[in-house]
């Protein structure tokens, strides 16, 4: 009995064994390295929501290359040291072949760095520093969000056209998204004179209510006409509550760099009326456009969660699409394979066309600038989610920097001249 009891076991274990190879065989893992908690935490949110979407529809299509997708999902908490050992995580213990999310430019590029260690490629979502596919740029990272620069550009000729020669204060995170984004803002509305438009750096991560209160009450003596809240997150939705309640936005125009609509969620629909900030895509973008996937990519969001898509849903829902396209064109989950047929490739999914620029793997597009509407539009709306009136855009080759602009960059930071 105990020799057949043995033998039993055996093959049952032989057999799970073979069965969970074959499922492994027919399966491909991917990473998501997201904020599940934290100050990001409503973006990753919405990545989270908008990649379990993403990959439903694409397994029920068949997968990729006959594989269907297995997500693997860990928490950044917005940290860079968690983001970068989540990534060897990822691939070293799930196998995943490629990584993407992050919402802080921090865990993005130390997440790239861990996957190019791999030979694994990562994407970004919403990473806005100019460093992540600038400076801090490499062959295994592209960057589906705009960058700062691309931002500031669009935002700027708003802001020359109506408060040119006015005073600024900037009120900015004190990390490499915060840094890069008030530098081009800075550059690209005039005001990089530290003294005539002076500002403050708030922690991150880690920032409090009474750090916030101490640069709004620095920002409110200098009695800006501009006030550049170069925060994000619930950063930005705490800060903003804190400048209003100070009475700032009637004495100066508040301007928030990068928005996306879970951060208008937290701040609240009067707290954000008048706000102008820039953004690559809002879920009422593909009905002003007629954009067919962009409105279908919003109705099954809204259907299936009860409210839109925001930026990070979208981004994160174009980059598993994007990936799929590129191993059915290359034929291959190899990663030098996707490398070579992403570079310089067109794409359009939610919107307009986009491209992989070849020498730095940014997705050139078209961007934004919004002003924050009325409290009574947004909530006359169904999911009293309208919060955003387009007012500008900018193609996306008239707003990314250029190759020269690029490499002047590099080498300033004693870089090569191509991505390595």
């Amino acid at each position: 009995m105990n020799i057949r009891l043995f033998l039993v076991t055996t093959a049952t274990a032989a057999l799970l064994t073979v069965t969970g190879m074959a499922a492994a065989e027919d399966e491909v893992v991917i990473g998501l390295n997201y904020p599940e908690t934290g100050p990001y935490q409503v973006q990753g949110l919405a990545q989270n929501r908008a990649a379990d979407m993403a990959v439903e529809e694409i397994n029920s299509e068949g997968g990729i290359l006959g594989k269907k997708i297995r997500l693997v999902k860990m928490d950044t908490a917005s940290q860079a040291d968690k983001s970068a050992t989540n990534v060897a995580e990822l691939i070293d213990e799930h196998g995943a072949k490629m990584v993407f999310g992050g919402s802080s430019s921090a865990v993005a590029i130390s997440g790239g760095k861990a996957a190019k260690e791999r030979d694994t490629l990562y994407f970004g979502t919403l990473t806005y520093s100019n460093a992540t596919t600038g400076t801090e740029g490499h062959t295994h990272m592209f960057r589906e969000s705009n960058n700062a620069w691309m931002a500031a550009k669009v935002l700027s000729a708003y802001l020359k056209e109506n408060f040119s020669g006015k005073s600024y204060y900037y009120v900015t995170a004190d990390y490499t998204w915060g840094w890069s984004t008030e530098e081009s803002i800075r550059r690209f509305s005039d005001t990089t004179d530290q003294e005539k438009h002076k500002g403050v750096k708030t922690p991150f991560p880690g920032a409090t209510a009474r750090d916030f209160n101490r640069a709004l009450t620095l920002a409110k003596s200098s009695k800006p006409d501009v006030l550049v809240l170069v925060l994000f997150g619930n950063d930005m939705a705490v800060a903003l509550n804190e400048a209003t309640r100070m009475g700032l936005k009637r004495s100066m125009e508040v301007v928030v760099p990068n928005l996306t609509l879970g951060m208008a969620e937290s701040a609240g629909p009067k707290v954000m009326e008048g706000v102008v900030g820039s953004l690559p895509w809002s879920w009422n973008l593909p009905y002003e456009k007629n954009y067919p996937r962009g409105k279908k990519f919003v109705e099954d969001f809204a259907e299936r969660y009860k409210g839109y898509p925001s930026t990070s849903g979208a981004s994160a829902y174009t980059i598993l699409y994007e990936y799929k396209a590129a191993v059915e064109r290359a034929e291959s989950f190899e990663t030098a394979d996707l490398i070579k047929t992403l570079e310089g490739h067109e794409y359009t999914l939610l919107k307009d066309a986009q491209t992989w620029r070849a020498f730095d793997h940014q997705s050139v597009q078209s961007v934004y600038a919004v002003k924050g509407k009325p409290q009574a539009e947004v909530l006359a709306d169904k999911f009293n989610q309208d919060y955003f009136e387009i007012i500008a855009s900018m193609p996306g080759e008239e707003a990314a920097r250029t190759k020269e602009e690029w490499v002047e960059a590099r080498k300033k930071a004693g870089k090569p001249a191509t991505l390595q």
